[in-house]
């Protein structure tokens, strides 16, 4: 008997157990999905996360106040203080003032782009006659390289120019989101408009492009306008901070840039040799990475899903497989009579378990991309295939048929021909 001969008969015997066949498919398929599922989903996520968090890019990075980091990460500072000699008290809590930021671009001559910005705060509330937002929009305050720093595009009028940013004129860029609330989807329609933002009056001078949202948070609900203006009017507190971004031209130039942008800042800081830095210099895609590290799990939890449920399927594979052999013991003695040889039988059998085990796997991955995918959908990335988790999972698959079909293969092919002949 030929090797096609064999996989003939063993699809149709597969065909004729139909039922049988569809429990242990949809079975391997559920384990196949949700790991095959998972990891679409991640890369899907993956995708938005870099493109939004990472707005400089790869060849980007920003020195920011270091006490905003503490806040933030309460537990990694108590490890500081334990870990590391006390800085001095001159050292500590200490935020980035207009003068020094201004002072670090004028002193900083690596050749880079750099631009200043401070925030505002994030509960702002614009009107437009008789429109108003949710108490929600962003407000943030930056110079001329600030949209381009932090992934943004004109839609139209024009950008912030060095008279707005010196004088901290009332003037505004509209993110997406807030100009369709006020004026519709025609983005020609704010320019030079009056709105007010908490009740004081901007002339709008351009509308951003849009930018979508991560995790929920809209990156187009915001108004940009000079840091000198937030400074004024938003955030003039003691510990109001400025940040600096600082963009290269090229990868292969940033760890240089990061280094003289450290001197460079220690000095303007006036920072001396034994104290440490005040400040943190962070990657443009440093929180991408941290959220990559956290997304991490979800693709552990896919692993144990889908082994716990291959390994269930498996078992129940070899039981149908056995249950095969007992009903088809006369079809093994009738072969075997006509001159079938055991390799003959125990191929027939595996055949018949790795295949079960491939369909199982071509709809799991199919199932799985889909679902993987409806996430891409949702966060308005391209569409994701996850190539090595696929023929990972084609190749487990295969493992899975041959080592459940192994034991029953054998144990039909060493059957005696006479016995099974005369079998009931």
């Amino acid at each position: 008997m030929k090797s096609m001969d064999t996989v003939a008969l063993s699809f149709r015997t597969i065909r004729s157990n139909k039922l049988r066949t569809g429990i242990t498919v949809a079975i391997i398929a559920l384990g196949i999905a949700a790991l095959v599922g998972i990891r679409t989903a991640i890369e899907a996520m993956t995708q938005k996360f870099t493109e939004s968090f990472s707005a400089m890019g790869a060849n980007g990075f920003s020195l920011r106040y270091r006490q905003i980091w503490r806040i933030q990460n309460n537990q990694g500072a108590k490890k500081e203080k334990k870990g590391q000699k006390k800085e001095k008290q001159s050292n500590q809590n200490k935020p980035i003032t207009k003068q020094q930021a201004e002072d670090f671009k004028q002193a900083f001559k690596f050749p880079s782009q750099v631009g200043l910005s401070m925030y505002g705060g994030g509960n702002a509330i614009v009107n437009f006659e008789n429109k108003k937002t949710n108490p929600t929009v962003r407000v943030s305050g930056g110079d001329d390289n600030y949209i381009d720093l932090n992934g943004y595009k004109l839609s139209t009028g024009r950008n912030l120019n060095s008279l707005d940013v010196e004088s901290g004129r009332n003037v505004c860029l509209l993110g997406k989101d807030v100009a369709t609330t006020l004026f519709g989807e025609n983005d020609e329609r704010p320019v030079d408009k009056i709105v007010r933002v908490n009740n004081i009056p901007y002339r709008v001078i351009g509308v951003l492009k849009e930018k979508g949202s991560t995790l929920g948070f809209s990156w187009d609900n915001a108004i940009i306008t000079s840091y000198n203006n937030v400074r004024r009017f938003f955030n003039s507190g003691a510990n109001a901070s400025f940040s600096i971004g600082i963009k290269v031209a090229q990868v292969k130039l940033l760890d240089a840039a990061m280094g003289e942008a450290e001197g460079t800042f220690r000095s303007v800081r006036k920072l001396t040799t034994t104290e440490g830095n005040n400040f943190l210099i962070d990657k443009s895609d440093s929180f991408v990475d941290m959220l990559l590290k956290n997304l991490n799990w979800l693709t552990l939890s896919a692993i144990v899903i889908g082994f716990i449920t291959l390994m269930g399927a498996a078992i129940g594979l070899m039981n149908i497989m056995l249950v095969a052999v007992t009903e088809r013991t006369k079809e093994v003695g009738l072969i075997k009579a006509i001159g079938g040889k055991q390799r003959n039988v125990r191929n027939q059998f595996l055949y018949e378990s790795i295949i079960i085990s491939l369909l199982g796997a071509a709809f799991g991955i199919f199932i799985g991309i889909l679902l993987g995918n409806s996430v891409s959908m949702l966060m308005n990335t391209g569409f994701v295939v996850p190539w090595a988790w696929v023929l990972l999972g084609i190749v487990i698959c295969s493992l899975v048929g041959l080592l459940a079909g192994l034991y029953p293969a054998f144990k039909a092919s060493r059957l005696n021909p006479i016995e099974a002949l005369r079998y009931e």
